[in-house]
């Protein structure tokens, strides 16, 4: 054999090698993290840990909560090894319900914000409310825009907002929002491009929807809903009797790493800093009240 064939032998064996990872191993991930953020971040441990990631998305109308569903339908027969959310509620949900490996326990990092956001063509900082029960004021009726909070970090608020304030005064609040013809639709994100477009002049989302209207050059701004709002950690389950949980455990301690938070800070997937005056949330009492707080949710909204 010459030395140009054994050059090629060992090129070809060389790509095989790399095609096939360092044992061949894979993991399957679940996340509501949106896909543009998680993707890059999923293939970059690929590549540096040769383990090839197998991630199930959600879509935005129905954020997180089609993958919590499909977990829990899961319990049984696991298909899953690894849960990281954008938000903490959906996980801890799962933790309730012996989704989740409790020996281990949920892990959180990074944070956005509930914010404001407005058209600054029509608003300004100055007339922004100062709080969210303003929002029935009739100065407000017909301009002002949600998503349905039947899903996602608005299902979480309402929740959270009922647990805080109470049921009645709550239920009152949601039925003024009603009378006062606030818009709902499907997702934070149109609610962005809703602004925007000047529909509505004011409207409630999330600080990294926020940062995508404003990359689009939207005329938006947008700002922190200190009171009655709550920070949204991204948070890791890790699946009870999932096939393989040190694959998991090797994943989870990549994405809690710096160098993946300041990647997602640069994305505008989290923000650069967060805030301790945002009221902390008693999670063991949401989800407690969860399925009766959605039920009054879809009674309210859907009826």
């Amino acid at each position: 054999m010459t030395i140009k064939e054994k050059l090629l032998l060992l090129s070809i064996f060389l790509m095989l090698l790399v095609g096939c990872g360092f044992k061949g191993e894979s993991i399957t991930v679940y996340t509501s993290q949106d896909q543009v953020y998680a993707e890059p971040i999923l293939r970059e441990f690929e590549d540096q840990s040769g383990i090839r990631i197998r991630a199930v998305y959600d879509s935005e109308a129905v954020k997180t909560v089609g993958l919590v569903n499909r977990l829990i339908l899961e319990k049984d027969n696991p298909q899953c090894d690894l849960f990281w959310n954008n938000e903490e509620l959906r996980t801890r949900q799962l933790a309730s319900k012996g989704v989740l490996d409790t020996d281990i326990g949920i892990e959180v990092f990074g944070a956005r914000t509930r914010q404001w956001v407005w058209n600054t063509n029509q608003l300004s900082l100055a007339s922004i409310p100062k709080n969210l029960t303003t929002l029935t004021n009739v100065q407000w009726r017909g301009k002002v825009a949600i998503a349905l909070p039947l899903f996602g970090s608005t299902s979480t608020h309402f929740q959270i907002l009922r647990q805080q304030w109470g049921r009645k005064r709550w239920r009152q609040w949601c039925r003024a929002l009603l009378a006062n013809d606030v818009m709902t639709v499907d997702g934070n994100s149109v609610v962005v491009q809703l602004v925007g477009r000047g529909e509505v002049a004011l409207g409630l989302t999330d600080s990294d929807d926020v940062r995508a209207g404003l990359k689009n050059q939207l005329p938006i701004a947008g700002k922190s809903i200190f009171e009655d709002g709550f920070l949204i950690r991204n948070s890791i389950g890790y699946i009870a009797g999932s096939p393989f949980p040190d694959l998991a455990k090797r994943l989870a301690e990549f994405l809690q790493s710096d160098s993946v938070k300041f990647a997602l800070i640069d994305a505008g997937a989290l923000d650069s800093f967060s805030s301790g005056s945002i009221q902390e949330v008693n999670w063991q009492s949401v989800v407690e009240e969860n399925e009766v707080a959605v039920d009054e949710i879809k009674s309210v909204f859907l009826d």
